[in-house]
């Protein structure tokens, strides 16, 4: 089974400082790429959770927030004060965009609010430190509901792949069966076309079988199909395989030595119905090349 590198998932534990909360979302990416917003109290665990991370998804990009609510100090609550400086920051980017862009509406509170952790505790040195063990716990919860998400769009995925592999070996039986009979028709040509020009003249032969046989030989496409089915099957044994590793970098290979047998079987076709069974092929990996793109 295949994951989609799209996903989300979230998770929240309390703990004696407040309630710990993981967000995470993760889209394509061709290696494991990493965005964190952690709130100020978790800054020093930034290695570690980049690490952990990249345990739960080797390939993809991944956004990643982790935050504390209701941020209490040993006595109880603790006092919030106002990073100034960052609001600030936020403000003049954002006014600093709009001017660029032209954009509409206006540079409010409730929208600078969504950006950045504008609000800290009074002093940090008064709110409860939280273990490492616990906040990987919440990550690796809400990394579980993430990985499920993408195992169910990836059945979706393995489903819509299967649909284009079946399309492509239609084409292909096509090919095969189309492939001598071109052979019988140019070899009826080729000695109606010599008896035309040879007049009451007597035909060598010899001379039209190895004509004959020299173009069998140039437009021979067997090997190609043999192999064009051999990469189909195992693409198909890809997708069954279990999900213990990314499979999406060995899909695009195979697409991309499917698509060269494809390209060979074109130049050696010199039939129509098999060029158009050979654009059907091609329009089939190109929707497979862009599907895998998310494949992780």
């Amino acid at each position: 089974m295949i994951r989609s590198m799209t996903g989300y998932g979230d998770a929240e534990a309390d703990s004696p400082a407040g309630r710990i909360r993981a967000e995470i979302r993760t889209v394509n990416h061709r290696y494991f790429s990493a965005n964190l917003r952690l709130s100020s109290l978790f800054e020093r665990y930034e290695p570690q959770v980049r690490e952990w991370l990249r345990g739960h998804f080797p390939r993809g990009h991944v956004n990643f927030s982790l935050r504390l609510e209701g941020v209490t100090g040993a006595d109880g609550p603790a006092p919030l004060v106002l990073d100034e400086a960052r609001a600030r920051a936020c403000v003049e980017q954002l006014r600093a965009l709009q001017q660029k862009l032209e954009l509409p509406g206006q540079v409010d509170v409730a929208l600078v609010a969504r950006f950045g952790d504008l609000f800290r505790p009074a002093d940090e040195s008064t709110a409860i430190a939280i273990e490492p063990d616990a906040l990987r716990v919440v990550i690796d919860a809400a990394a579980k509901a993430t990985i499920a998400m993408r195992e169910d769009e990836g059945r979706r995925l393995e489903k819509d792949l299967e649909e284009r592999l079946q399309a492509m070996e239609r084409a292909v039986a096509v090919i095969a069966e189309r492939a001598p009979e071109r052979l019988i028709f140019e070899r009826d040509r080729l000695r109606k076309a010599v008896s035309e020009l040879a007049g009451d003249t007597s035909i060598d032969e010899e001379r039209l079988a190895r004509e004959i046989a020299f173009l069998a030989e140039r437009w021979d496409i067997s090997e190609e199909l043999v192999r064009l089915r051999s990469h189909i099957e195992l693409f198909r044994e890809t997708l069954a395989a279990a999900a213990e590793e990314p499979v999406g970098k060995r899909l695009g290979f195979l697409t991309q030595e499917m698509h060269r047998e494809t390209n060979t079987i074109g130049s050696k076709a010199n039939d129509a119905v098999i060029e158009h069974r050979v654009i059907a092929i091609k329009e089939e990996l190109e929707r497979l090349r862009e599907q895998i793109e998310n494949v992780e």
